[in-house]
């Protein structure tokens, strides 16, 4: 953690601030769909929306093929760990959980599929968490 350049991260720009609105909408639009029909707003959010503008946003940075390709080889390793939680959460909301306690939970479940993710596919030469 300590390589991450801070000084960047919370450095702001103009382009941020175009790419904060546009995402926003992109995510208010799809909450606001929900209202509607439910079901269409899963599909909605099922499709990578975050992974698709994110790699948009690197490539109008200039950001190089290897690290878009990177980053979306990552994505594919990191989104396997959190689809329990869409077969557990609701089970556990019908199964007269609260909301806030079934979400916990399901935070506790998914770090530990994560921890999971990352150690098993160490085994097999591909380092998510590299040291």
């Amino acid at each position: 953690m300590s390589k991450i350049p801070w000084e960047k991260v919370f450095s702001f720009s103009a382009m941020d601030v175009v790419k904060l609105l546009v995402t926003a909408l992109v995510i208010l639009f799809v909450t606001k769909i929900q209202v509607v029909n439910d079901r269409l707003s899963a599909l909605l959010i099922a499709l990578p929306f975050t992974s698709l503008i994110a790699m948009v946003w690197m490539n109008v940075e200039k950001q190089s093929s290897d690290r878009i390709a990177n980053h979306s080889e990552g994505t594919f390793w990191f989104v396997l760990p959190t689809l329990p939680m869409f077969l557990i959460l609701p089970w556990m909301l019908r199964s007269g959980w609260g909301f806030w306690p079934a979400l916990g939970a399901n935070c506790l479940i998914t770090i530990g599929c994560f921890w999971l993710t990352v150690v098993i596919l160490r085994h097999f030469g591909t380092d998510l968490m590299p040291k």
